[in-house]
């Protein structure tokens, strides 16, 4: 599994308790931050997802 993936859901999970917290809280800058991080997260998940496909059709 790349670190990518890894690190990905990390953000996506920070990314999202930061929005829960702005939500809560009626800060739309954390708020705004958090969904921001959350996509960050989702991006560099998908950019591990692609490098593990690269990764096992060398092995092929």
């Amino acid at each position: 599994m790349d670190k990518n993936r890894v690190e990905g859901a990390a953000k996506q999970v920070k990314g999202s308790v930061k929005e829960a917290i702005g939500k809560v809280t009626g800060n739309r800058t954390t708020q705004a931050e958090g969904a921001a991080e959350k996509l960050a997260g989702k991006v560099q998940s998908k950019v591990g997802e692609a490098a593990d496909a690269v990764r096992n059709r060398v092995k092929r």
